[in-house]
């Protein structure tokens, strides 16, 4: 196993000491990123009970953007597979929606099923210049121009002009679909987004749905919820499970101060952010390199490595993914673990030193 303890390469046995002694001697730990499958998040709630640290989510900007959105409004959602399959007309919202894969694959194929198989498949545009039948460049803002869109969709505004166009062409659809970005739009945005597909939903079929996802942030949702009751960004400083998106959001925690070691579990792999470098960090990583942390601790990727439950964009649900390239990679939820039982070796020990 790779493994690098301050930027000298070492053994397993080393790194998961120097990283339980890095935790266990930590006032105010943050376990982030979360990117793994299940048996990794689940060992990660483990660990941060034992801790009492917080926990935060690689995706969480986009993650919070939707569950706000949700606890006003509710969500009227579709999945991938339904889109390509019954779509005749995909609104992007939007720059960021056009670089997501699934855009390609709705492009390049026609509707296969129900009342719209085989019809030829419209693309609107707004927030971009882009080539789409029709593009409005809404220069003053992704969320008040989906407003507009709304008060044309209700009749509150009407005319020819081409938000109106865009509207009308939504109403006219058999099965519409509006693509977006959760960090882009953002919570008022996606909040206007879900009211627009129910307003044009009382007279057709109308959904949402995201793309752009950040490392497994929607298996975390699930797994947090069952675990703990609540989303993701809890912390256990009072051995209860705390929730608390403003407080327990861990680039706010290291801005403030308030973080003193995180372990960033990305063992599907995700972009890591700046801040991580700003406070004494531990990393457990697929490909791993030196300078990714404090230390650093190479495990296999889920699906790759070795088997994991991972979320399935495609399905829209959680699925178990086979090893495609077994490696001898340790998993992520085994190490984990090891540190789990180390750190519990730590706090047993310092208890037992007399005091002062």
């Amino acid at each position: 196993m790779a493994a690098w303890v301050k930027g000298g390469a070492t053994d397993a046995d080393t790194a998961i000491e120097a990283a339980a002694s890095l935790l266990a001697k930590a006032r105010a730990p943050v376990i982030a990123g979360l990117s793994a499958d299940v048996a990794a998040i689940r060992a990660a709630y483990d660990l941060a009970g034992r801790l009492g640290a917080s926990v935060d989510t690689a995706g969480s900007v986009a993650t919070y953007a939707e569950l706000g959105s949700l606890s006003r409004v509710g969500a009227l959602t579709t999945t991938p597979a339904e889109a390509v399959g019954r779509a005749d007309v995909i609104l992007v919202v939007g720059d960021a929606a056009w670089q997501a894969p699934l855009l390609k694959r709705l492009i390049d194929a026609k509707p296969t099923r129900g009342r719209t198989a085989g019809s030829d498949r419209v693309l609107l545009a707004v927030g971009a210049n882009a080539a789409a039948s029709l593009a409005w460049p809404a220069e003053g803002g992704l969320p008040e121009a989906v407003g507009v869109l709304r008060a044309y969709a209700r009749g509150h505004l009407a005319g020819d002009a081409l938000p109106g166009q865009i509207a009308a062409r939504l109403a006219d659809a058999q099965y519409g679909v509006l693509l977006y970005d959760a960090a882009e739009l953002g919570e008022a945005g996606i909040e206007m987004l879900q009211g627009l597909a129910m307003d044009l939903s009382e007279a057709t079929r109308c959904f949402t749905l995201a793309s752009g996802d950040v490392g497994q942030d929607r298996a975390v949702v699930p797994v947090s919820a069952w675990l703990t009751g609540q989303a993701p960004r809890s912390g256990f400083g009072r051995r209860v499970p705390e929730h608390d998106p403003w407080r327990f959001d861990a680039a706010r925690q290291v801005a403030a101060g308030e973080v003193d070691a995180v372990l960033w579990l990305g063992a599907v792999p995700v972009p890591r952010p700046d801040w991580l470098s700003a406070v004494p960090s531990i990393a457990l990583v697929a490909d791993g390199e030196a300078k990714d942390a404090k230390v650093v601790i190479a495990v296999g990727q889920p699906g790759r490595d070795h088997g994991g439950v991972l979320w399935n964009e495609q399905r829209a649900a959680l699925t178990f993914w086979p090893a495609s390239a077994p490696s001898d990679l340790p998993s992520a939820a085994a190490v984990m673990a090891a540190l789990r039982e180390r750190v519990g070796t730590h706090q047993a020990a310092s208890r037992s030193e007399p005091a002062c």
